[in-house]
């Protein structure tokens, strides 16, 4: 698969001015655009993305934890959660390099700044909202828009997104990857709603930036067992694995 987001490093030198200042400023601004895209990288590597909508913040954080030993690092806290302002700072507290904890189901930007300042890495919402975009924009965190049609997408890009998510995905299919990318060949998406272990393959095929699982991984939870989430979550790693490698 083609590797969308390459790490890139850049050395920290510092540029003498004629009068022996030094001009760090450019270089601030590169190292917090380069934490957008490390962030993207993650997303992308990691590529399955755990759509976290618990009972409460203690539901969330557990099913949260589950998925993440399963071997799902993205997990995306969504704000249908009671609390989930709190499961996210909870979640970022464990101080795990390798779990990318983003938030949900954002609505308007006041909610987003709120996410961002609990820790949250990145920011889906449900659809495109310019508030939101703002928000992310200046805190250069990346923001995932629900968009359903070309004008839509456009939209989002045309605000500085990097990332699309495309919602439903149920509705439009893996086939409509391929439709968009046609014209639209650098546009990088993301499927949330309707992807399943049985689907997986297509997705990835079809050029998928990630994939958002949802209640796919919680449907076998029961009285306070959340193991099959973990099982699931392990299911959904396997078969990624064995399309990569195809």
């Amino acid at each position: 698969m083609r590797q969308y987001w390459k790490k890139q490093r850049i050395s920290k030198e510092l540029f003498a001015t004629g009068d022996g200042r030094f001009l760090t400023k450019e270089m601030e601004e590169v190292d917090v655009m380069l934490q957008k895209h490390q962030i993207l990288s993650d997303i992308h590597d990691g590529y399955l993305v755990a759509v976290i909508r618990g009972k409460n913040k203690e539901d969330a954080v557990e099913i949260s934890k589950q998925a993440f030993q399963g071997g799902i690092r993205s997990l995306e806290i969504t704000f249908s959660t009671p609390g989930a302002e709190d499961a996210i700072a909870e979640l970022v507290q464990m101080g795990n390099p390798n779990m990318v904890v983003g938030a949900g189901t954002v609505l308007d930007g006041e909610t987003a700044r709120i996410a961002i300042m609990k820790g949250a890495r990145y920011i889906v919402s449900p659809h495109f909202n310019s508030d939101i975009a703002e928000v992310c924009n200046r805190y250069a965190i990346p923001y995932l828009p629900g968009c359903g049609s070309v004008t839509e997408i456009m939209q989002a890009l045309e605000s500085g997104v990097d990332v699309v998510k495309l919602f439903p995905g149920s509705l439009m299919g893996p086939g409509f990857l391929k439709d968009v990318k046609g014209p639209i060949p650098h546009v990088e998406l993301m499927p949330s709603g309707g992807v399943s272990i049985d689907n997986l393959d297509q997705w990835v095929n079809n050029g998928a930036f990630a994939v958002g699982i949802g209640s796919a991984l919680t449907k076998g939870v029961k009285d306070g067992d959340y193991s099959s989430v973990q099982e699931v979550a392990r299911q959904f790693v396997n078969k990624l694995a064995s399309v990569k490698a195809e």
